[in-house]
């Protein structure tokens, strides 16, 4: 018996591999304008984008908060976004476990996971309402 695979090749040759690229997109919460862009190769992490997008917006332009998925849940993406003077709006991880360093980061993503842990729901209502505009606009989700 072949299994899956075996047939395929057997039948169809070698497999080509398919290369997939991602988009990053930097946008402004209030104008919904495009501020940064960043196309990268499958192998690329999100949290390796962060500081390559934030440096396309100049830096005498304020940056408020940067909304992200838990992919960004790093201390290199955080401090990045501190570096700007901006807020970071990460949930943590699944898996999160608080850091153990005294940096600002650090010091802000622990009392999130405590919030987080204590009332969950609450936490991820709050993220969703800010993230969502009114019907007339479009909702853009990380």
């Amino acid at each position: 018996f072949l299994g899956e695979g075996e047939w395929k090749r057997k039948k169809h040759g070698p497999e080509y591999r398919r290369q997939w690229r991602k988009l990053h997109i930097g946008i402004d919460a209030e104008t919904l304008q495009i501020r940064a862009v960043q196309l990268t190769t499958n192998n690329v992490s999100d949290s390796q984008v962060l500081g390559d997008l934030l440096a396309q917006i100049p830096l005498d332009e304020r940056i408020d908060s940067v909304y992200t998925d838990g992919a960004y849940d790093t201390k290199h993406c955080r401090q990045v976004i501190l570096d700007r003077d901006a807020h970071a709006l990460i949930p943590p991880r699944k898996n999160a476990k608080p850091w153990k360093d005294q940096k600002l980061r650090s010091l802000e993503r622990n009392e999130l996971l405590k919030t987080v842990k204590r009332e969950p729901y609450r936490v991820c209502r709050r993220v969703n309402i800010l993230r969502d505009y009114p019907d007339d606009k479009i909702k853009i989700y990380p």
